[in-house]
């Protein structure tokens, strides 16, 4: 099997969900698809970086991605944030250096042979477990105060609706239309004392399709 790591630091965006707002369909129509995801448990990792004077740590988890579609091939084009309750956010791939994702890769190599970071050419996933691929997404140090963290990734379903922004007029006096993608949610708390923030352990707590 190859396997692939794709290197992301996740932003922190906040997303306001009304309780009308349309979740993902219980079965998708013709045409829709939704790759079939695994993930590891988040994994701190100190990195010596030129021009800093101490180590700087990251967090980071491997997705593997498979298409068992019909489809024969599927795009592949993530978009990933991390969001904080304390209302922080880091996209995904910002400020992470080269080095980083070559630590990574060397410590997972024996698991994951074949590694990329995240400026890969082939944008296709091809059908089958033989072409899944191993994604590793990659953010700076969140805050340390955070209780919860939201991972939000996009990009793992073609599944997308329209809606209308509920305060966003345009030149018209319409409602603004607001693209929403099926999005997989994971939820993690942060029970450490923020002091004892290199010792942090993320404990899931939900894992959620979303329209976002």
């Amino acid at each position: 099997m190859k396997h692939l790591i794709i290197v992301f630091v996740f932003a922190v965006t906040v997303t306001a969900q009304s309780p009308a707002a349309p979740k993902p369909a219980a079965v998708q129509r013709a045409g829709q698809w939704t790759l079939d995801v695994r993930y590891s448990q988040p994994l701190q990792i100190s990195v010596r970086l030129p021009g800093q004077q101490g180590p700087v740590r990251f967090w980071y988890t491997i997705l593997t991605l498979t298409n068992n579609a019909a489809e024969e091939e599927v795009p592949l084009v993530l978009q990933c944030q991390l969001v904080t309750d304390t209302f922080k956010t880091l996209p995904a791939g910002k400020n992470v250096r080269r080095e980083v994702f070559e630590k990574i890769k060397l410590k997972h190599q024996g698991q994951y042979p074949f590694l990329e970071s995240m400026d890969f050419k082939d944008t296709r996933l091809r059908k089958g477990a033989d072409n899944a691929r191993d994604i590793v997404i990659i953010w700076p140090d969140f805050d340390p105060a955070a209780r919860r963290v939201n991972l939000f990734i996009a990009g793992l379903s073609n599944e997308a609706t329209v809606v209308d922004h509920p305060a966003q007029k345009d030149a018209d006096g319409k409602p603004t239309k607001v693209y929403l993608q099926k999005t997989l949610q994971l939820i993690y708390g942060n029970p450490t004392d923020p002091a004892l923030q290199s010792q942090a352990s993320l404990v899931p707590i939900k894992q959620d399709w979303v329209m976002r």
